[in-house]
């Protein structure tokens, strides 16, 4: 149950924040919170990462309906005794999620997150992006410990 409540507070900080940014921000308005580092800079993504595979929406609804029942099954299944592979689920499902409803509404996704390392200006994004590489980072720690375990390393 708790891994639910991770992926609804991401839902819910992910849908609030990208409200702030639709309701207070033109499209390609950018505020600068650290200059030459960070910046809210209001973005509409029809794609997925990168702003690949732009307004495929049909794959993406696929896609995320295939991601939240797996995710689900294994929460359900896999997670009473490990605890992390459990969080990270819960990430993923928030982040899945928070883009989904975009996509639902929107028809693309709102992004907002502008960092700029040295040169290189980061592709922008939003909470959902954030937990879902959070999650699949802390996943595939998971996946790496699990395996040195059981002695596939």
């Amino acid at each position: 149950m708790v891994y639910y409540l991770i992926a609804l507070a991401v839902i819910i900080l992910d849908q609030w924040t990208k409200w702030l940014v639709v309701q207070h921000m033109e499209i390609r308005e950018s505020i600068p919170l650290i200059e030459n580092f960070l910046y809210l800079t209001s973005h509409r993504n029809a794609g997925a990462a990168f702003g690949i595979l732009q307004g495929q929406l049909w794959l993406f609804f696929i896609a995320t309906v295939v991601v939240i029942g797996v995710v689900t099954y294994y929460i359900q299944k896999y997670t009473k005794d490990q605890p992390w592979f459990g969080v990270s689920l819960g990430l993923v499902l928030g982040g899945a999620i928070g883009n989904f409803i975009d996509r639902l509404l929107e028809g693309a996704v709102v992004d907002f997150v502008d960092v700029y390392i040295f040169s290189y200006n980061f592709p922008i994004f939003n909470v959902a992006d954030s937990a879902l590489v959070v999650g699949v980072g802390i996943l595939m720690i998971h996946v790496f410990k699990e395996d040195k375990k059981q002695g596939k390393s």
